[in-house]
């Protein structure tokens, strides 16, 4: 279902997704006269299991868009907003914002320190410990990073990961991470050169991570989200070299080595891009996309 019908904005992009309780989501995502104008602000919604309340301003930034919200419950089950306000991804300033009551009120945006931007775009990691790991990267005029920036004090501070891109071809960002069974992480990201989706994993805890290697999945250099579900992992992605379309959810039996197709949500001509995707307490797979630059659709599957 799109999530709303008709806005006061006529680009939108770059949604996230969070369940604040059981069976209620709240959707997040950039909209405003087109990405990049200084008029573009972060939005919300939020689902109560039948339909998805009004868009409402969330964030916004004076004289600067504002970019590529992620909204997450910390292991001390605090609401957090991270997004980013800049004319372009190389002056991004990172914002964080925080809520005890679920989102019902939040606090002041408070500005990260330079070059930290929270998670760029997927979800952070919670693991048993109690550590958050980011997925996060830095983009320059030339050279594109991926990271993991780790906290163990709920968000507040973080210190961050080697680089893990493939060194030849820095062009790898956006990385979306997983606790496999052995206790590994994998890491999955979006990249530019080579046109395929790439792998590092990390065997101490997020601190360290190997340099990335393309895998067999194509990629358009535009983002992806993955979970574990317990018995497979999921990947939501664009499985092309061009184009955004379709958008097909994968599922992997092998630790990501292997991936087969599970449904395609999309497939007409058209942008289907940049997904988010969690695991719901039902046990299903809730997803969040960018419907043709003018909707954000959500959708639910079972597995």
């Amino acid at each position: 279902m799109l999530i709303f019908e008709k806005a006061p904005f006529p680009a939108c992009h770059a949604s996230t997704i969070v369940e604040v309780a059981a069976g209620r989501f709240l959707a997040a995502w950039f909209g405003g006269t087109d990405e990049g104008a200084n008029d573009v602000q972060i939005w919300a919604s939020e689902f109560d299991g039948t339909k998805w309340s009004v868009p409402q301003v969330l964030a916004s930034e004076s004289g600067q868009p504002c970019w590529n919200p992620v909204l997450f419950v910390t292991p001390k089950s605090e609401l957090v907003l991270w997004y980013k306000a800049g004319s372009n991804p190389m002056s991004w300033t990172g914002y964080v914002r925080r809520s005890s009551d679920q989102g019902k009120s939040w606090s002041k945006p408070a500005m990260l320190p330079a070059g930290q931007y929270g998670p760029v775009r997927a979800k952070p990691l919670a693991l048993s410990s109690g550590t958050i790991l980011a997925p996060t990267s830095v983009e320059s005029h030339r050279c594109w990073t991926p990271y993991v920036d780790r906290s163990v004090d709920d968000g507040r501070t973080w210190l961050r990961s080697n680089a893990f891109g493939v060194p030849e071809k820095p062009g790898q960002i956006q990385p979306t991470i997983v606790e496999l069974k052995s206790g590994t992480l994998l890491a999955l990201m979006r990249s530019k050169e080579p046109r395929a989706i790439c792998r590092s994993t990390s065997a101490d805890s997020g601190a360290t991570w190997t340099a990335a290697e393309p895998t067999t999945l194509p990629n358009n250099s535009s983002g992806i989200d993955m979970v574990n579900a317990g018995a497979e992992l999921f990947l939501i992605h664009n499985p092309v070299t061009k184009g955004r379309t379709p958008l097909r959810v994968s599922k992997s039996s092998d630790d990501g080595a292997t991936w087969t197709t599970v449904k395609d949500l999309e497939s007409e001509e058209g942008e289907f891009s940049y997904p988010a995707m969690i695991l719901g307490r039902d046990g299903k797979l809730h997803m969040t996309y960018t419907w043709n630059r003018t909707h954000i659709k959500y959708e639910v599957l079972a597995i």
